[in-house]
């Protein structure tokens, strides 16, 4: 993995994870999505117009990357409704990258070798210490975190292929044009157009901007490295995650999750020789 990929995906992985902050601090976290992927659409439309243009060989990758962002988002959200998100969080973003692996293994998103294999397995690992192996997690909340890494897993396989494509801003642009109209849509039917206007604020502005960044940062990644390599090195967000929750939300890091963020970090060495 090439030192851009590297630096790429790890900017990915902050703002992943500080838009997830902004998000699960919502009132209404499901509201507080839908608003925030409008914000995406709007803050972002000059620079999708302006940063590269789209072939017509990225349709058929932008129409199934949309159908799994609005399964992402809605599961999103939904879990986070649910549990919290130092629950959720490190399941969904740990799953991913084992699942990517083994696409990889079957032929699918670039090659993998042993110590990449070996990189997502002390990240995996990691996350795990970082979160507490014994956290109480619910049958259906993990089932909710497990289907979110399989979206995860599923659009950054589709995404790779897009982008040769497409440039990766306006590609992804026009990805979040359909769960941003239909998932909004879905609340404003379910929740009131109520529930929309009261979580618009400072933080989905920050959680709409950071979306759209985040994901541009890593499809950009994905141009320079295969899939299960960028997707490895983005699950340091969930270190990341901790150390923001504990700076903004006054959450403790102890000496567990300082020993997990250096597991993580072992495994990012390794992804990136590998």
């Amino acid at each position: 993995m090439s030192g851009g990929a590297l630096g790429l995906a790890l900017a990915a992985a902050v703002v992943h994870a500080a838009w997830n902050l902004a998000l699960a601090r919502g009132h209404d976290v499901q509201a507080a999505t839908g608003v925030a992927l409008i914000v995406a659409l709007v803050v972002w439309a000059v620079p999708a117009a302006l940063l590269g243009g789209v072939s017509a060989a990225a349709v058929p990758y932008i129409a199934a990357s949309s159908v799994l962002e609005l399964a992402y988002f809605a599961l999103l959200a939904a879990a986070y409704a649910r549990e919290d998100m130092s629950v959720v969080y490190p399941v969904a973003r740990g799953l991913a990258p084992l699942l990517l692996v083994v696409a990889a293994l079957a032929g699918l998103g670039g090659g993998v070798g042993a110590l990449q294999v070996a990189g997502v397995a002390l990240i995996a690992a990691g996350v795990l210490v970082v979160r507490g192996v014994r956290a109480r997690l619910d049958a259906p909340d993990l089932l909710l975190a497990a289907a979110v890494a399989a979206c995860i897993a599923a659009y950054t396989l589709v995404d790779r292929e897009g982008v040769r494509h497409a440039a990766p801003v306006p590609y992804l642009w026009l990805v979040l044009v359909v769960p941003a109209v239909a998932y909004s849509a879905w609340i404003a039917r379910t929740h009131g157009a109520g529930a929309l206007r009261a979580e618009l604020g400072p933080s989905t502005l920050l959680a709409g901007t950071g979306m759209l960044g985040a994901f541009a940062l890593a499809l950009a990644a994905l141009r320079l490295a295969s899939a299960a390599s960028v997707s490895a090195v983005r699950e340091t967000s969930v270190v990341i995650a901790v150390a923001l929750a504990r700076v903004v939300l006054g959450e403790p890091a102890g000496a567990r999750r300082v020993a997990g963020a250096g597991v993580v970090a072992a495994g990012i060495a390794l992804v990136a020789v590998g």
